[in-house]
């Protein structure tokens, strides 16, 4: 038998070539690198800002630099002592870290300690009570704005769970002295500390200093990396004050005038006392009192206002001699020089100009109309004078401009008035203005007249800043600056006599200080409301002395007080104070 064997074809075998082996690793070689690509645009681009700040908050290192806040003071009498208005003062935040409270015995001993230092009552021993019982609460706090003798004496006792945050605050030492000048250091919409009103308001920027910043490289224990580089702005701290103001001189003529305001019930006062031959202020005082420190707790923002420079306000009579010296220098009337007052005088109004109470006062020289104060001789001295040179002399005086003192919220007064003719003849609004109706001025504005008068005739830049204090210890000194020469000095020296007899003859008397010879003029000035004026009046009075060499001139002003005339008010409120001043600078008796 025949068998037929046929063998199994063998299986092929599949070969590579090397051309799709490279393919094929170029193929993974470009996704790779397509994913690499996609990765780094993600990251480099799309999440670029996310991964920036994750940087940053691990790598980065970056510390702003705070300034210290400059500091105000006053000088001693000496120059060589400061008084300060205005510090920068630590303070601390009493906290309990309620973890350490490991029994209610620990926790009763902690509160009877806590209130034996701080004098607690029973409600406020069971608010921290409650507070102390917030168990594994690190930080509870109990007490804002400790002084550091408090706190020395809660150290003693070593109670486990009490500690302290420290923190810089601004102190004002003197409580309420010169409060208006000084201003206080407030918070803005942002939270941020700001200095508002008087000094603090208006040096902000010098006083506040300028902040810097540290940045550089950091390691993951959060230690500085020197190699990495790193940016260094210093911080400079703010500059200090020192005022020119005398410190006894304020506090006493302050004290007078807050005596006298509360006597005369008057809803404000002011006072201004300067040094005429120099501008410096020696006294500035605004009355309702302010207490720096308690600053959030006024009844209203006006007790903020200096109202030495932000009240702008009708001068009434005191006003009258600056429109006199105006006439004396153009030589257009003497003091001997007179007129026949009927009591009343026409000037183009829309009734006759009357003088106070309607007197009359028959044949007068110039000297008898200021010391009788009669409104009716102050329009026959402006028909003298012009309305033009009026205009020029009251402009020349600085009213109707800022004087310029280093305080925040000055006010410049309204002249506007005496431009609504153009003709050179005296209008209504001119006679009126002659005796200080119908125009404003500060107090400063008016006390810096005064202080021409009294100086022989120059106009001086008051200020209030004796020195400015660098960080780096160099001293920036305020000289006296003249503005300009607006009468001579005959002219100052008459007016001066005139003023003298307003004081020993005329209304004025109770201004007196025995033994000297001191010049000055009373002024009671409605007050304007809707339809006309009130029956409300400011009370004024500004004098200087002695009249031979004088060494101050001062204002003071009564806001709507219940007594009718400045007469009665503000003049023996001057006698007070001036006498006080000459005893004080040791002024020997000239009369």
């Amino acid at each position: 038998m025949r068998v037929n064997y046929r063998p199994k074809p063998k299986q092929s075998v599949k070969s590579y070539s090397p051309d799709f082996r490279i393919k094929l690793v170029v193929l993974l070689c470009f996704v790779s690198f397509l994913f690499i690509v996609v990765r780094l645009f993600t990251l480099m681009i799309w999440q670029h800002s996310f991964y920036t700040a994750l940087a940053s908050g691990s790598q980065d290192m970056y510390e702003s630099l705070f300034p210290k806040r400059g500091e105000i003071f006053l000088e001693s009498e000496n120059g060589e002592d400061l008084f300060p208005l205005a510090i920068n003062r630590d303070f601390y935040t009493v906290y309990s870290d309620n973890r350490e409270l490991k029994d209610e015995d620990m926790l009763q001993d902690t509160l009877d300690k806590l209130s034996q230092i701080f004098g607690y009552d029973e409600e406020r021993k069971e608010k921290v009570l409650a507070q102390l019982r917030k168990v594994d609460d690190p930080y509870e706090p109990l007490e804002q704005k400790v002084e550091e003798e408090k706190v020395d004496e809660i150290k003693a006792l070593n109670l486990p769970s009490i500690a302290f945050s420290r923190f810089s605050q601004r102190y004002y030492p003197e409580g309420s002295l010169a409060a208006q000048v000084v201003g206080f250091l407030g918070k803005d919409a942002d939270g941020n500390d700001v200095g508002q009103y008087g000094l603090e308001g208006y040096w902000q920027k010098e006083l506040a200093g300028d902040g810097g910043f540290l940045e550089g490289a950091k390691t993951a224990q959060g230690s500085w990396i020197p190699l990495a580089g790193r940016s260094l702005k210093p911080s400079e701290d703010g500059v200090d004050l020192v005022l020119t103001i005398d410190r006894t001189l304020q506090f006493e003529a302050c004290k007078i005038l807050e005596e006298q305001r509360l006597l005369y019930q008057a809803e404000t006062a002011a006072l201004v006392i300067m040094d005429p031959f120099t501008g410096a202020i020696r006294a500035m005082c605004s009355s309702p009192i302010l207490d720096l420190n308690k600053y959030n707790e006024v009844e209203g923002v006006d007790a903020y206002n200096n109202q030495t420079i932000y009240t702008a306000y009708e001068p009434g009579s005191v006003f009258k001699p600056v429109i006199m010296s105006a006439a004396l220098n153009e030589g257009v009337v003497t003091p001997d020089t007179t007129f026949v007052d009927t009591g009343s005088v026409e000037a183009d109004c829309q009734k006759p100009i009357y003088n106070a109470n309607l007197k009359s006062y028959g044949l007068q020289t110039m000297t008898g109309v200021l010391e009788n104060s009669i409104n009716t001789g102050m329009v026959f001295v402006a028909n003298k004078l012009g309305k033009d040179k009026l205009k020029a002399y009251v402009g020349a005086y600085g009213f109707g401009v800022k004087t310029g003192i280093e305080l925040d919220t000055e006010s410049d007064g309204v002249i506007d008035s005496l431009s609504i003719t153009k003709s050179n003849k005296v209008d209504c609004y001119t006679a009126t203005a002659s005796f200080g109706q119908g125009i404003t001025a500060t107090p400063l504005q008016l006390t810096n007249a005064f202080a021409t008068i009294a100086n022989g005739g120059k106009m001086m830049r008051p200020y209030i800043i004796e020195k400015v204090i660098h960080p780096n210890g160099k001293e920036d000194i305020t000289k006296p600056r003249e503005i300009k020469t607006i009468l001579d000095k005959r002219t100052s020296s008459l007016l001066s006599g005139m003023l003298v007899r307003v004081i020993d003859s005329g209304q004025a008397n109770l201004a007196q200080v025995p033994g000297y010879y001191v010049a000055g003029k009373t002024g009671t000035a409605q007050i304007a409301g809707e339809g006309g004026y009130t029956n409300e009046t400011n009370h004024t009075f500004i004098g200087f002395g002695p009249v031979d060499d004088p060494k101050f001139v001062m204002l003071v002003k009564f806001g709507k007080p219940k007594v009718s005339y400045s007469s009665s008010t503000a003049a023996p409120t001057f006698g007070k104070i001036a006498q006080f001043i000459m005893k004080y600078y040791h002024i020997p008796p000239s009369r």
